[in-house]
């Protein structure tokens, strides 16, 4: 009998052991019952333990006490539990033994474990910078928990304004920066960084890459990877970053950024040829390094001439492969597009041969970060793409600058799904809407939803550099964006009361707006004084949400607007070669020949981006006569020309220009050269003669840079000069 009741104790033991999670009053009438305990004193707890006795407080007005030590009944244990199953980041809540334990799979687990209780368990609800929604109860009752998580993706990184603004953004949204975790701060295109050109450049030539038969030392320049010497010097200047930097384990030694500006000598091209991709340089250089440092990680990019894997040589277990789809269309997932599956094809080439993948994916107009970009429907898709092909790092780059299209959103949903990328994509978008917009989310939603659908239909690409009047035509036509405003009116309405979302619901009108008024000044402005009046709107709006960037190269909104009314809303003088005849001596290059003999005499005046109005030579320099069609007095000549050297885009070097009455015999006027510009804003730049003369015909020559120098991303390369208009008065 004895031994039944010893059999029955023990399985009473065992029931009690694995029994069901219960509940736990954690806070009654405002008062504190449990304590927060800091089972293993390490500083990541302590922020966990101090993040939630500070929203613990905001919710109920209870300040429990952080103690370090032995848990009792009813106390949240911070870095105690089960970590079985838990991988870098992850974490378990458990309620057990009456208490509630947040247990860390390392790094930063606990943190996310406490912003996983706040969120899911007792309503806070954190959207964006300054959308911060926090429920008020005098008493909290945890309930019962068993759950757990570990994420996607190792490390986590994206963009948005609220990462300089408000510490806890980072920690919520669970992302990292390269500062976290890269020594010295050295990630992506660290070649000149590593071996500074300016430093090593004269006495070295040697370092640097050999283009169209010239070493070309300069701050875009790769390296000549099959040169010992460079490997001895960079492996000096990385030890030296390591001992600066005790901690840190991880660097990237990867290529400047350029496009094809690799190495061409004799040595590297055979390697490049065995290797039938250019990566395989990279690969063994980087190989090397790895194993002088065995107990460091070594990243670099595998980026536009690197992207594609080499056949033969294999990246070391300790070497990080930055994999990146810079060019890749954005209108569809990268695997129903040429320039997605050419992508697809280097991350499973990868994927074959390393498990150490670290993805950079572009999901934002880079050349305008105020215009639509609906590519919402295809994150979650690339995102489980990238996690089936073996990558543990993930860069979502989205700019997300204030004012931006959907910034706030943007980042919200790019985030849980780096977390999770199984989450509900469109129970995401409207979960965010809701908190965010409130009474408009329903409008903006449809909004959304009809910018999508009309993108699609168009079959127009959605590209990183782009105008909005490629999409004139598509999901941006007249009768669309009718439709949108009427949305957007229907938005504000709904929450004219409440200035905080009123102000939301503007700020994410602003790439719609912006749209228009690139539209208009595109297709040609007929009514100056509504066109003035939305502009007015648009400046008012920028200056009052303190939107700082319309682009990547930093040109400020109300800096556009200037220019807007002195180039597009200008009321012009007279110009003689409005529609005239144009004949080239040396024709634009490529797609822009055809076009180019009426767009430089149509009065349209280009904009930021290069892809409508705008004529460009590629390599060499421009020459071509403008016929006035009779004999008239002139005064000057000017061309009107575009300067953005992310896209290699330089000034040319200068003009000449001769006038003619018969079109056979021309006479010097006058000529015009203005000093090299190295400023990566983009701006507009008129080269201009003025002289008087008699004449029917103008030739003007157009002296380019032919090829880009050595402080250039395409250094050794053919360089660009683009023109919209050439005037006469």
């Amino acid at each position: 009998m004895k031994k039944i009741i010893l059999l029955l104790f023990a399985a009473l033991s065992v029931c009690c052991a694995t029994a069901a999670p219960t509940a736990m009053d954690f806070v009654k009438n405002g008062k504190a019952k449990g304590r927060i305990v800091i089972a293993n004193g390490d500083s990541t707890s302590l922020k966990a333990a101090e993040l939630l006795r500070d929203f613990v407080e905001r919710i109920s007005g209870a300040s429990p006490a952080i103690v370090d030590g032995s848990e009792r009944k009813g106390d949240i244990v911070v870095g105690r539990g089960s970590t079985e199953g838990l991988t870098e980041d992850g974490f378990r809540l458990e309620n057990r033994n009456g208490c509630l334990y947040i247990s860390s799979g390392g790094d930063k687990g606990a943190l996310y474990g406490v912003v996983t209780l706040l969120e899911n368990y007792l309503g806070v609800a954190y959207y964006a910078p300054g959308a911060l929604d926090v429920p008020k109860s005098k008493s909290i009752t945890l309930p019962a928990i068993n759950h757990h998580e570990n994420p996607a993706f190792r490390y986590r990184q994206s963009q948005n304004y609220g990462l300089g603004s408000d510490p806890l953004y980072k920690i919520w949204f669970r992302l990292e920066e390269p500062r976290d975790v890269f020594a010295g701060g050295m990630w992506v295109h660290t070649f000149n960084r590593i071996l500074p050109s300016d430093r090593f450049g004269a006495a070295h030539p040697e370092y640097y890459s050999l283009i169209n038969g010239k070493r070309r030392p300069g701050h875009a320049s790769q390296w000549c990877l099959t040169n010992p010497a460079v490997l001895e010097a960079a492996a000096a200047q990385i030890d030296s970053i390591f001992r600066a930097n005790p901690g840190k384990s991880m660097i990237s030694v990867s290529q400047n950024d350029g496009n094809f500006t690799n190495c061409h000598c004799p040595e590297c091209a055979a390697v490049d040829e065995y290797e039938g991709a250019i990566s395989g340089n990279y690969i063994r250089f980087v190989n090397k390094l790895a194993e002088r440092f065995p107990d460091k990680q070594f990243s670099t990019l595998a980026y536009i001439f690197t992207m594609h894997p080499p056949k033969h040589v294999k990246p070391l277990p300790n070497v990080n492969i930055m994999l990146c789809d810079i060019d890749c269309k954005r209108e569809v997932p990268l695997t129903d597009n040429a320039s997605g599956r050419d992508f697809v094809r280097a991350l499973e080439g990868w994927s074959r041969i390393s498990d150490n993948i670290f993805i950079w994916d572009y999901g934002i107009n880079f050349d305008g970060y105020l215009a639509p970009f609906p590519n919402f429907p295809i994150l979650q898709k690339n995102i489980q793409l990238f996690k089936k092909n073996h990558a543990t790092m993930h860069f979502s780059q989205i700019a997300s600058s204030r004012g931006g299209d959907f910034a706030e959103m943007r980042t919200y949903m790019v985030s849980k799904l780096m977390w999770n990328p199984n989450l509900d994509c469109d129970s995401l978008m409207r979960a965010f809407m809701q908190g965010y917009y409130g009474k408009a989310a329903p409008y903006i939603y449809q909004y959304e939803k009809l910018l999508e659908g009309a993108l699609l239909a168009s079959g127009k690409e959605l590209w990183i550099y782009d105008s909005p009047v490629t999409h004139k035509d598509g999901m941006l036509k007249a009768a669309c964006r009718n439709r949108y405003n009427e949305l957007f009116d229907q938005a504000e309405a709904a929450v004219a009361g409440d200035k905080k979302l009123l102000d939301r619901v503007r700020l994410s009108r602003l790439p719609l707006q912006f749209s228009e008024l690139e539209i208009e000044r595109a297709c040609g402005i007929t009514d100056r004084d509504r066109v003035a009046a939305q502009l007015a709107r648009f400046e008012e709006r920028v200056k009052e949400y303190g939107v700082p960037t319309i682009n990547e190269r930093n040109n400020s909104p109300v800096d556009y607007c200037h220019l807007y009314r002195n180039r597009y809303l200008l009321e012009r003088p007279l110009n003689l070669a409005s529609g005239a005849k144009v004949t080239f001596g040396e024709a634009p290059s490529g797609r822009y020949a055809a076009p180019g003999a009426t767009a430089l005499t149509d009065g349209l005046y280009g904009g930021a981006t290069y892809v409508e109005s705008w004529i460009g030579w590629e390599g060499k320099n421009g020459d071509f006569t403008i016929d006035l069609g009779a004999v008239k007095p002139i005064g000057s000549v000017s061309i009107d020309c575009l300067h953005q050297l992310g896209a290699w885009i330089l000034l040319p070097k200068g003009m000449k220009c001769s006038t003619s009455i018969d079109g056979k015999t021309f006479t010097p006027l006058g000529e015009c050269y203005l000093p090299e510009d190295r400023d990566v804003s983009v701006k507009f730049v008129e080269f201009k003669v003025e002289k008087t003369a008699e004449a029917r015909y103008v030739r003007v020559e157009v002296e380019g840079t032919l090829e880009c120098p050595s402080w250039h991303y395409g250094v050794g390369h053919p360089s660009w000069f683009f023109i919209d208009e050439v005037t006469v008065n």
